[in-house]
């Protein structure tokens, strides 16, 4: 089955880079969020990175405009999902949030259309529970920033219909992504071995083994990670990051999984990481400073 038209649903981080790579492969693409300051925010970030690639030198003006046209802020998500060849949900990791959106979804798009969920560890069975069209249901879990990510890690349940792989296959191959295909087992591959390096990092940190900037610097160079892994953990949330570590202590009934007090600390005060100018690291100028405020 060709891809002509996407729906991205909701308008945060992930949903704009998607809908923004989506727009960029030339297929139609319909973003949506459920609250309209939401989807103009979505529609902004897409706008300034677009600028910031004419600005380098990166793009092109013409680019932009060819882009542009391919992408559409919709208010309503029936109308946003109703041509769609591919729907992608991008919402918070509440689960009974996104249970609620796709037993909607399977309701309001085509018959024909793959029902994709972006979780980085969520069940993609329960996900698909909430349908009764589980055979549509994968999970595609794309890296921020996505434009700039090149993995995306396709998660199976067990009724994940095999035409539905291979178009979301086909879907990351248009994207210049490279997908490795994965089993519906809690944190999948990538987000279960990310968030226990970051959880260990964050005890190391909070021992006083080194600074933040050494860790990081450790694994950049001595594991030639291109971003050490609090860097990495302030950048995709420090909220995110927590819930996900929850998740998998309770899934697997292990407290070797549950977040370190620091990390519960910062989320508690309010540092999320980049997003909200503070974390482990000070991102108020844009780059990661050091802190020495930490509260340990």
């Amino acid at each position: 089955m060709a891809i002509n038209t996407v729906a991205v649903i909701g308008a945060g981080t992930m949903g704009a880079g998607i809908a923004q790579v989506c727009a960029q492969c030339g297929w139609t693409t319909k973003l949506f969020d459920a609250f309209p300051e939401g989807l103009s925010a979505g529609m902004e970030k897409i706008n300034a990175f677009w600028e910031k690639g004419i600005a380098t030198g990166k793009t092109t003006e013409e680019q932009k405009a060819e882009w542009s046209a391919n992408l559409e802020a919709i208010a309503d998500m029936a109308t946003a999902v109703a041509d769609a060849d591919l729907v992608i949900e991008a919402v918070p990791e509440i689960p009974d949030l996104k249970h609620s959106i796709f037993a909607d979804l399977a309701r309001l798009a085509p018959p024909h259309a793959v029902l994709a969920s972006n979780t980085s560890s969520l069940s993609i069975a329960a996900i698909a529970a909430a349908t009764d069209c589980g055979e549509r249901v994968i999970g595609m879990h794309f890296f921020n920033p996505v434009p700039l990510m090149k993995l995306l890690e396709l998660v199976c349940h067990d009724g994940t219909g095999k035409a539905t792989i291979a178009i979301a296959r086909e879907a990351a191959a248009a994207m210049g992504k490279t997908d490795i295909l994965v089993k519906d087992i809690p944190g999948f591959a990538t987000s279960r071995l990310g968030v226990v390096l970051g959880n260990e990092a964050i005890r190391m940190l909070a021992e006083g083994v080194a600074s933040a900037g050494d860790i990081d610097t450790a694994m950049q160079l001595g594991y030639r990670h291109p971003m050490g892994p609090l860097a990495l953990s302030d950048l995709v949330g420090l909220d995110v990051r927590r819930d996900i570590l929850l998740n998998l202590a309770d899934s697997f009934t292990d407290e070797s999984y549950l977040p370190h007090p620091l990390l519960e600390a910062l989320v508690s005060e309010g540092s999320l990481g980049k997003k909200s100018g503070k974390g482990i690291y000070d991102w108020s100028t844009g780059e990661a400073q050091e802190r020495d405020d930490l509260p340990l």
